[in-house]
């Protein structure tokens, strides 16, 4: 039986040391993020997450959800208790406005909640996942009465909501939606058309289902700009806030999946449901980008909280588990065999997890304070420089740390050997869960090329240049740093790769574009890689600090050092040669033609 407890005290080292949450004290929100607040926040969700979610996480894989006839849902056994709990202790409504009923802290620690909740039980973790995409969406574009009528429940958790956009014919161009709004005589709209693959589209979590939707109105254009979004409830909302009639719109099966079996991923029908506009006419992929990119991120930490949990199990199979000797002798000569920990191949596996997960953990944060930074901090440069960094990372949060955590999750799998493919041990789940996230919420391929295509030369390339800049900063306050030096210089090459392939990416990708596509998966890892690496130097720099003036937890920061120099030396090289890659070019890769990938006869 597989194992979670919620690591809150790299938590706490990264949101009080590294990010240094208090020091924000000043912004709006941040005021009551005292460390007290923050450290009982991070403790008790870890603990909800770890005694609650996480036992029902097989429960949800095994039993799935069950579609009735009448196109209701019934969630896994337990779910239904665990989510009455989740919403009775506010989780949902840590980071959401005060103006609606949020408690109005910061994202950071709504991100922190989110890891918890992913990494003990991700198919649970997705019902209210979305719902705070539909919140920012509605916030930012709904009218004032539709704010009125669905936020403070939706907020609340009383009523949770998803996000509807692929359909049978189209996935990633949206421009080929079928889905069609009819206006009503009464300002309203009918919306017929079939969605698939909707996350949390029925349940029996809660009364209410609040489904934002993509559609064309009459005669808009066949393409992307003609699409708009509409918010489509399962029951209609009365005047005084009570639920009307069911509207027409209904599960029409439940997707059989790989993972998240906990979920009910379902195809839904709109046959003439009524819906309301959100925002303008033909404008509503603008609106619907807001509520993708913040579930961009909290993909990318399902990346992250995958890794987490199938590495705290490997860790503790591989300090049981006995096989083999040590290469340098035995380790324990009165038993029959060492444990499995000593190996150098056991190791690296470890190692690499390690690294990535607390490394990522570290980047998810920072990308989250950015979120913050950007409506709250105090200066209007300051404001759009946190949302030029957090418009670039996203791409590389959700693409790297979802492409890195799948490959964590299955090198914690081979740790455990043919155990590890046996269902009981519980890591065939997590390599089965982890594998959603690098293709919802737009594939990896498509977060390579939002980067390289759109987000390297967005405003004139002043996101990157931001990133580089701080890159360099810290890099240049660290070499002087003995304890330091060799962690900045490996860092310092590998931004110095970075910069290369950005500069080769110039020069070659206006006279033949498949230059760009064939290099952006490429390019998006090394970004990452540096990201992190960033990350760890910083992290490097707070622990040294803490040993230096005497700490009583000096293993603690004595192994973030020593994670930070691994991380240097093992995975920073790997920027080179994926710069080498990315220069190679396209033509090779597009060479041939179609008829010679066929199998010969």
């Amino acid at each position: 039986m597989p194992t979670y407890t919620a690591p809150t005290r790299d938590t706490r080292f990264v949101v009080n040391e590294v990010l240094d949450l208090p020091s924000y004290g000043n912004l709006p929100g941040f005021e009551s993020a005292t460390p007290d607040m923050i450290d009982t926040v991070i403790n008790e969700a870890g603990k909800f997450c770890s005694e609650v979610l996480a036992p029902l996480n097989q429960v949800g894989d095994k039993e799935g959800c069950t579609r009735h006839a009448d196109g209701s849902v019934t969630t896994p056994t337990g779910f239904k208790q665990a989510f009455d709990q989740y919403r009775a202790a506010g989780w949902g409504t840590i980071a959401q406005p005060e103006a609606f009923g949020g408690q109005g802290m910061p994202h950071v620690l709504g991100f922190v909640i989110e890891e918890f909740v992913a990494t003990s039980n991700q198919a649970f973790g997705m019902y209210p996942g979305l719902t705070n995409g539909a919140v920012s969406a509605i916030i930012a574009k709904g009218s004032s009465e539709q704010q009125a009528t669905y936020l403070h429940k939706m907020i609340a958790n009383e009523w949770l909501g998803t996000m509807n956009l692929t359909e049978p014919q189209c996935g990633t161009d949206l421009g080929m939606i079928r889905t069609k709004a009819e206006p009503q005589a009464d300002g309203s709209y009918a919306v017929t058309g079939t969605k698939i693959f909707i996350s949390a589209g029925e349940h029996d979590l809660t009364e209410n289902i609040i489904h934002l939707v993509l559609a064309k109105t009459p005669g808009a254009p066949d393409s992307t700009k003609g699409i708009s979004l509409f918010i489509v409830p399962k029951f209609l909302v009365n005047a005084d806030g009570s639920l009307g009639d069911r509207n027409a719109v209904q599960c029409g099966s439940i997707e059989e999946k790989m993972g998240i079996h906990g979920n009910s991923t379902c195809v839904m029908n709109y046959d003439g449901a009524k819906g309301w506009m959100v925002g303008e006419e033909n404008k509503g992929l603008a609106a619907m980008f807001i509520m993708m990119n913040a579930a961009r991120l909290g993909v990318g930490i399902q990346g992250l909280a995958q890794a987490e949990v199938a590495y705290q199990n490997a860790v503790t199979y591989a300090l049981d588990r006995r096989q083999g000797r040590a290469l340098t002798g035995p380790a324990e000569p009165q038993a029959q065999a060492d444990p499995i920990f000593v190996h150098p191949d056991v190791r690296r596996m470890l190692m690499d997890a390690k690294a990535f997960t607390e490394g990522m953990r570290a980047l998810a944060l920072w990308g989250a304070l950015q979120v913050d930074l950007t409506h709250k901090a105090d200066t209007e440069e300051a404001r759009q420089e946190a949302d030029l960094m957090i418009s670039l990372l996203t791409p590389v949060i959700k693409g790297y740390g979802t492409d890195k955590g799948y490959e964590v999750a299955t090198n914690m799998q081979q740790v455990f050997g043919g155990h590890g493919y046996i269902a009981e041990w519980g890591m065939e789940q997590f390599v089965r869960d982890a594998r959603i996230a690098m293709i919802y919420e737009g594939t990896n391929g498509v977060q390579a090329m939002d980067l390289c295509g759109r987000k390297l030369a967005q405003n004139g390339g002043a996101g990157i240049q931001a990133f580089f800049k701080t890159a360099d900063e810290d890099i240049a306050a660290a070499k002087d740093d003995a304890a330091l030096a060799q962690i900045a210089e490996k860092l310092e090459k590998a931004v110095g790769e970075q910069k290369a392939a950005t500069m080769w990416f110039m020069q070659n990708a206006m006279a033949n574009p498949n230059n760009l596509g064939a290099g952006a998966h490429h390019y998006m890892h090394m970004m990452g890689i540096v990201a992190i690496g960033l990350m760890w130097l910083r992290m490097a720099k707070v622990a040294q600090a803490k040993l230096a003036e005497g700490t009583d937890d000096i293993a603690f920061y004595e192994a973030k050092v020593t994670t930070a120099r691994y991380y240097a030396d093992r995975f920073l090289p790997d920027v080179g040669a994926l710069r080498r890659k990315l220069e190679a070019g396209a033509e090779s890769m597009m060479a041939l033609q179609a008829d010679d990938f066929a199998t010969a006869a």
